[in-house]
């Protein structure tokens, strides 16, 4: 199984996908970034497929076809998104439907979005915790694979308790992953 890790940010999910050794063919970056530096100091072939624009003008359908062209060059089967910043349109779908898996640190379909974290402590849960999720068009409503809770605690701060899902975020989806490739396919 041929699986690539669509990433944006530091790479600690990339790090911790690598460090148990998932069989990471492929990292794609949509900027700069220290996934890139994740992906150089474990061997892996990273290529940056850049967004140049974050603004209006900003052709998302365009980009999307750009990346699933790069993944279908590399023969990816599934794609794990690992805090990609960029949200994709239908093209990617069309090709890896139901083979794009995502993380989302709320307890799904409770708080999806962007600000998931900053969204359960204004609401005053107890609890949340992290998805790992089929990714689909519409953003963190697709079918839950696993997901596991954490405690909000009464001195938590919108970084403190991002910091703690993001540490049980790192096991459940390296694990949810390597089930996947055990059995060779997602479903």
């Amino acid at each position: 199984m041929r699986l690539a890790v669509l990433a944006s940010g530091s790479g600690t999910i990339l790090n911790a996908m690598a460090q148990a050794r998932l069989p990471l063919s492929l990292v794609v970056v949509d900027r700069p970034c220290g996934a890139q530096e994740v992906a150089a100091g474990h061997g892996l072939d990273c290529e940056l497929v850049e967004r140049t624009s974050f603004g209006p003008d900003f052709d998302r359908t365009d980009y999307t076809r750009r990346l699933t062209r790069r993944l279908t060059e590399a023969g990816v089967d599934v794609v794990a998104m690992a805090g990609f910043g960029t949200v994709l349109e239908q093209p990617i779908h069309d090709v890896f439907g139901g083979r794009i898996l995502n993380t989302h640190p709320s307890l799904l379909p409770a708080f999806p979005g962007w600000h998931a974290v900053a969204d359960a402590l204004a609401y005053g849960v107890k609890v949340t915790g992290c998805t790992v999720h089929v990714a689909t068009l519409e953003v963190d409503a697709g079918p839950i694979l696993a997901q596991e809770a954490v405690t909000v605690r009464p001195d938590d701060t919108e970084d403190s308790l991002h910091e703690r899902i993001k540490a049980v975020e790192r096991t459940l989806y390296v694990e949810t992953l390597q089930e996947i490739v055990d059995r060779g396919h997602v479903a």
